[in-house]
């Protein structure tokens, strides 16, 4: 075993003991393997070092005997990869590139910057404290595509936290949905840290709720219902935009009136909640939970169709669910029957079934009837 400095960390190392954060919360178990993303958790949590297992070094091959010259073996020609082969690996390729691995270390620094600015707030700092954080969060977003983007964040959710990771991402799909509404800059710049700012309030809440992983009790998600007035109150009178305090209150309210804490109807929710809203549903369901699995982007968008339609501003929700959809045209997909494709068209009127070219060749439309039961599972 060896004793290593963060920085020194390499994935593809085996965890030699448990690492605990210092208020004794398991990150990692002896035996497990690191990752460049467990390494940025790593370092997110402020761990110095780490005892990893002896690294064993490689033996050379032996030399293979000398062959007759008149032996020679055949060669049998080499199949070329498969595509379905070659697409699952995407996700590995894609946490292999220089790109991600930016992106990664960008995303450390933010939820650090972040979850120190929140503290400050919370201890009375003002809004002047938020510009460092405001700026890197801009960088993190630019140079992105909307499938770039969307693709790092499904990728960032073993550093998933009740309040930080969540709300950086919030931040940057609501600065997306921003940008696809044509919104000007400096609304591009208080929308995002509105979404910074969205879950402030949670600070305020008890721990043992707060990182409770079970469902709540009646009494556990009534305390956790009073977050949006906490966050609410620690904006208040620091020089916040008004939509900033706002989306803090109003982002679990419903245009159809079935949200909370006020029972809001559309008319009277501020525009930059109703897309904080949005945000924080989408990365919500695209989130592993206790009871269920990470739903794909597909699934989401069919969640916000059977019953979310009305419950979201429709000139928002509608946009921002095309614009999802699309993101994902000529993505390769798994359906629940196990069968793998291509995503070649996007049905306008049922986005969340679109036509699909199977690796057979077949091309089968979700929304024909006659497929009702199919559904894309995974975005490979």
């Amino acid at each position: 075993m060896q004793t290593l400095t963060v920085d020194k960390l390499k994935a593809g190392m085996v965890v030699a003991e448990p690492i605990l954060t210092k208020r004794g919360q398991t990150i990692s178990k002896a035996g497990e393997e690191l990752t460049n993303q467990l390494i940025a958790k790593l370092t997110f949590y402020k761990i110095e070092s780490v005892t990893v297992e002896d690294i064993a070094e490689e033996a050379a091959p032996e030399p293979a005997p000398a062959k007759e010259k008149t032996e020679k073996a055949p060669v049998k020609p080499q199949k070329p990869e498969s595509r379905v082969s070659d697409q699952i690996t995407y996700t590995q390729r894609l946490k292999a590139s220089p790109t991600f691995q930016k992106f990664q270390s960008d995303y450390a620094i933010n939820i650090a910057y972040l979850q120190e600015t929140l503290k400050k707030i919370a201890d009375g700092g003002d809004s002047s404290c938020t510009d460092d954080l405001l700026n890197k969060c801009e960088a993190l977003f630019k140079s992105k595509t909307a499938l770039e983007l969307f693709d790092m964040l499904s990728n960032m959710r073993n550093l998933e936290d009740p309040i930080y990771s969540h709300s950086l991402n919030v931040a940057l799909i609501s600065r997306a949905i921003g940008k696809w509404l044509k919104l000007p800059k400096e609304d591009l710049n208080t929308l995002t840290l509105a979404g910074l700012l969205h879950d402030i309030g949670k600070l305020k809440i008890p721990e043992d709720i707060l990182n409770k992983p079970d469902r709540y009790t009646d009494d556990e998600y009534d305390i956790m219902k009073t977050h949006p007035l906490e966050g609410k109150k620690l904006l208040n009178g620091k020089g916040f935009d008004s939509r900033i305090s706002a989306a803090a209150l109003q982002h679990h309210e419903r245009a159809d009136g079935s949200g909370y804490p006020r029972g809001l109807f559309d008319d009277e929710m501020d525009d930059f909640s109703c897309i904080v809203a949005i945000a924080d549903v989408y990365d919500a369901m695209t989130s592993a939970r206790a009871h269920r699995d990470p739903l794909c982007s597909f699934q989401v968008i069919s969640e916000f169709e059977k019953e979310g339609l009305q419950k979201y501003r429709t000139q928002y929700i509608l946009t921002f669910l095309e614009r999802i959809a699309n993101t994902y045209n000529n993505s390769r997909v798994i359906l629940n029957n196990a069968k793998t494709g291509r995503v070649v068209y996007i049905n306008k009127s049922n986005l969340s079934r679109p036509v699909i070219q199977l690796d057979n060749g077949d091309i089968i439309n979700l929304a024909d009837s006659v497929n009702n039961k199919l559904f894309i599972k995974s975005i490979l």
